[in-house]
């Protein structure tokens, strides 16, 4: 998946002139009277009604939320068909610093936005959200999911996109290593917030050694008390990646962590995490295949979040989403297989797999 880069001209050139854009429809929201500022992209409604988060950021200008929001949609489209749901991809962006701006008011002028696509986009939790937002949300949209389970909603979704991530890790182990195993291995963690803190459980139950870094020290340090063996810190995302002895780097933070900086000098065997759209540009996946560095695809193993949200619309059964988004591991054995076999990087793999179940969707109609 290449990103969309550029000023505003050249997002409409992406979205009607390159193999990048094809998204299907892109909205801008405003309401003066809350502030809000919105971009909700959708990009395929092949596969069913687009299923994605809503982010809430201080982007640096509106042009760089428009370029987000095309990036996610369309990511999301090719996580949903791994993920084997019947949805297709959206994304939707708040413009602005939630500590500073988030208000009721604002969230239901968002719902209502959202309200008024009429079912072709349903979003859920992200970045700058939480699942109390998603009920606010909710009141004025009924295509709203990551709600509460008291307002009939699965809850937060970050427990099974770090199931997912750590599945995807236990299957570049066995596809590396011949033992799906983490026990014993390095694994480093950039980002300890809502995904972080629970992929850092599972692999300290396994006996993985975890370093850990985020740019909220309270992050850390709150990690490191309930885990006071088996967890060290590091300062920044610059050490972390040059730690001696990782197995596994797992970017959890926001995107483009894998770039010409760090890819380099990064020190572990495997990259899997959560944080979505980790390639910085186009190559970087080449780069990762060159150096003999395994790459789980972002989109393909941080997909339980979604796996979760998009059950909900059916009645949340726990049990159900978590065997679903076990089967990541046989998705990412099944990537590196096709990967081996086409003489192409896993990323690559991963884009041909599900480009083909959206043009079988599309060819169906």
């Amino acid at each position: 998946m290449t990103d969309v880069i550029g000023a505003p001209a050249d997002v409409l050139r992406t979205l009607f002139h390159s193999e990048q854009g094809g998204h299907e429809q892109v909205v801008l929201c405003q309401d003066r009277a809350t502030g809000l500022k919105a971009v909700i992209a959708l990009h395929s409604t092949a596969l069913g009604p687009a299923l994605g988060g809503t982010r809430f950021y201080p982007y640096p200008s509106e042009a760089d939320a428009v370029a987000d929001a095309l990036n996610l949609a369309r990511g999301m489209s090719y996580k949903n068909a791994l993920a084997g749901l019947d949805h297709g991809g959206g994304k939707a962006v708040i413009i602005g610093d939630p500590d500073q701006i988030k208000t009721e008011e604002l969230l239901l002028a968002y719902g209502r936005f959202v309200a008024s696509l009429g079912g072709r986009y349903v979003t859920a939790c992200d970045v700058g959200t939480y699942v109390a937002d998603m009920d606010v949300v909710a009141r004025t949209c009924r295509w709203t999911t990551g709600r509460s389970p008291e307002n009939g909603g699965a809850g937060d979704s970050s427990v099974l996109t770090a199931f997912g991530v750590y599945q995807g890790m236990r299957a570049s182990a066995q596809h590396l290593w011949g033992d799906p195993s983490l026990r014993g291995r390095r694994v480093g963690i950039a980002g300890v917030g809502k995904v972080g803190h629970h992929l850092v459980a599972h692999l300290v139950a396994e006996g993985a050694e975890v370093v850990v870094t985020d740019v909220r020290e309270d992050a850390v340090e709150r990690l490191l008390r309930r885990h006071p063996v088996g967890v060290r810190a590091v300062a920044d995302t610059e050490a972390l990646i040059r730690v001696d002895g990782l197995d596994v780097y797992a970017p959890c933070a926001l995107g483009g962590a894998l770039d010409d900086a760090s890819v380099p000098v990064l020190t572990a065997r495997v990259v899997c995490g959560a944080a979505n759209n980790q390639l910085a540009h186009p190559g970087v996946e080449k780069d990762l295949a060159d150096r003999g560095i395994l790459y789980a695809p972002d989109y393909v193993v941080n997909a339980g979040g979604v796996i979760q949200v998009a059950d909900e619309l059916h009645g949340f059964d726990f049990g159900r989403c978590q065997e679903k988004a076990a089967r990541i591991f046989d998705t990412t054995l099944g990537i590196f297989a096709r990967a081996k076999g086409d003489g192409i990087p896993p990323a690559a793999a991963a884009d041909r797999i599900a480009e083909q179940r959206m043009a079988e969707a599309r060819a169906a109609r």
